[in-house]
């Protein structure tokens, strides 16, 4: 009988006492959740001409095909999933509700203004996660909203994020499966503060106000997302790395670590066990920071790559919610988001067909070269061959066919949005 590309790959990693089906049925149970906001630069729905603005965050580029609707926005997301392998969720921000031509602000948003992602979620067979909007919105100018020393502005955003978990719990009841709600709020200041004590301990009694409700933990759950600085937030962010994880510590919230909120010389890979070694679960955002919070579209390099191998090696892989977090508007944004989504599953695959107690027990022994050989060794395996073999049982385009395939998706559906 002839000898398949795959069949060959298996008896190479059998060598090494790696079982690749096994590898690629751990890999098929893993869910990815994909962001929403990469079609649309960030925009969301609330008024026609919606677009980001404020909050530390920009989208650079003008690539032509932008999703301008909900519909647009749905049937991008469709063709994304079609090209994608395995399980994925879809990460919705409170900003992209159907709210028709009434205008409905942040502190009224309701279920039935989700009701649509709801119906479609079910209809794609995809599971829904939700995230508070707190930027590109007047009450947050001032690069304050849960910190805010203006009480009306502080209510207002309280309110919001009062309603989110709501809505959160909503859709995890709904899809029978809970629904990570992420908060992140852009508050903190471009110089140097006095009052640093103070808008922190504002920041904790909002978040003790806005935690009063408990919902099952079968239909929401929590995280907090850190941040070491921003664009209008250089000196000083109020909910900080440290701010956090002491506050998600002692509330039993879930702590949301975004690649991209982090000095560009750590390894967010070296943080995870630290924090799983004491939480029961962790949100990662994962992203691609060049120089600072630059939310480039994820690619299969060596940071994302340690941050799967570090899930895999500890234990912990099914104790992180994956998440990603990347816009990027100078490309074609269907091939942006498949290039990111799938260079995340690669880079988990990458790490599920480590020899990981082969490598400790060097470790363990003393034989460094051994252990570093065996790391070398894994470099030159025909790992594309186990990697085609998960798109072939997935049914989705081999790597050899992306540009096409998302290049016809250009030409006939996004430049006709022009």
């Amino acid at each position: 009988m002839k000898t398949t590309s795959y069949q060959y790959a298996k008896e190479q990693y059998r060598k090494i006492g790696v079982d690749t089906d096994a590898a690629l049925e751990r890999l098929n149970r893993i869910p990815i959740s994909i962001h929403c906001w990469q079609g649309d630069d960030v925009g969301g729905f609330e008024t026609p001409d919606s677009e980001l603005s404020g909050g530390g965050i920009q989208v650079t580029g003008s690539h032509p095909g932008k999703a301008q609707t909900i519909e647009q926005l749905r049937a991008d997301i469709e063709e994304v999933l079609s090209i994608v392998p395995g399980p994925h969720r879809i990460s919705l921000h409170a900003s992209y509700g159907e709210f028709g031509s009434e205008f409905v602000d942040r502190d009224e948003i309701e279920v039935k203004h989700f009701q649509g992602w709801m119906d479609w979620a079910k209809a794609n067979n995809v599971h829904l996660d939700f995230n508070g909007t707190f930027f590109s919105h007047l009450k947050a100018n001032d690069g304050y909203t849960l910190a805010s020393k203006d009480e009306e502005i502080r209510q207002f955003w309280i309110e919001h994020a009062k309603r989110t978990r709501k809505i959160a719990a909503w859709i995890g009841e709904q899809q029978g499966s809970p629904c990570i709600l992420n908060t992140w709020i852009p508050d903190g200041a471009k110089n140097h503060t006095a009052d640093k004590m103070g808008y922190r301990a504002i920041l904790k009694e909002s978040l003790d106000e806005i935690f009063k409700i408990e919902y099952p933990r079968e239909h929401m759950r929590d995280a907090l997302e850190t941040k070491l600085f921003g664009i209008g937030s250089e000196a000083f962010v109020v909910g900080s790395h440290e701010f956090y994880m002491n506050y998600t510590a002692r509330n039993d919230k879930m702590l949301c670590l975004d690649m991209g909120h982090f000095h560009t010389e750590e390894d967010v890979s070296d943080k995870l066990s630290s924090i799983l070694l004491f939480d029961d679960e962790i949100l990662l955002h994962v992203s691609r920071p060049m120089h600072w919070d630059s939310d480039h579209v994820v690619l299969f390099d060596g940071k994302t790559r340690r941050v799967a191998q570090e899930l895999v090696r500890s234990g912990k892989l099914e104790s992180c919610h994956i998440g990603l977090d990347f816009f990027d508007a100078s490309i074609n944004r269907v091939g942006a988001w498949v290039t990111g989504t799938r260079s995340m599953r690669k880079a988990l695959l990458f790490a599920l067909l480590e020899p990981t107690d082969q490598l400790i027990e060097y470790e363990e022994t003393g034989n460094g070269y051994a252990a570093m050989a065996l790391s070398e060794h894994l470099s030159v395996l025909p790992f594309g061959e186990v990697w085609a073999e998960f798109l072939r049982r997935n049914n989705v385009p081999l790597e050899e066919e992306l540009i096409q395939r998302v290049g016809t998706y250009e030409q006939v559906i996004l430049k006709e949005r022009l």
